[in-house]
């Protein structure tokens, strides 16, 4: 069975930093997609950022480059998002999503259209 599992979520003042995990399990970081979206109250869900094990791939949306950075550990099978320069427009839900298997989607499409596994989330709150 699947599990992605987020954590490090929090209140934060802006310009602040936070670094979220995603303990993912039932698959190994071989062939893989993984990544994190985000969505705020009355907003569509965003792809954040994403990494992609077909082409060595990552993604990050324009409203987080420069200030946040994907990372996996494949010996953890954990993926983190380091968030820094924190601004109130990134108070949202933060989730895992993933694939795996000979197809997985590179880092782009991943976040565009979203993954077949997700987690339950982790709340982020900054505040001004």
């Amino acid at each position: 069975e699947v599990q992605l599992v987020e954590s490090g979520g929090g209140l934060v003042q802006a310009g602040g930093s936070l670094r979220l995990s995603c303990a993912a399990s039932g698959f190994t970081f071989d062939d893989y997609a993984i990544g994190w979206f985000r969505q705020a109250p009355g907003k569509e869900r965003e792809g954040v950022s994403c990494i992609s094990s077909r082409d060595g791939s990552t993604y990050y949306a324009d409203s987080v480059k420069g200030r946040f950075t994907i990372s996996s550990d494949k010996v953890k099978n954990t993926v983190y998002l380091q968030m820094n320069s924190l601004k109130p427009e990134d108070t949202a839900v933060y989730y895992c999503s993933a694939d795996w298997g000979p197809h997985v989607p590179p880092a782009t499409m991943a976040c565009y259209y979203g993954m077949d596994y997700w987690g339950k989330g982790t709340l982020v709150t900054v505040s001004s």
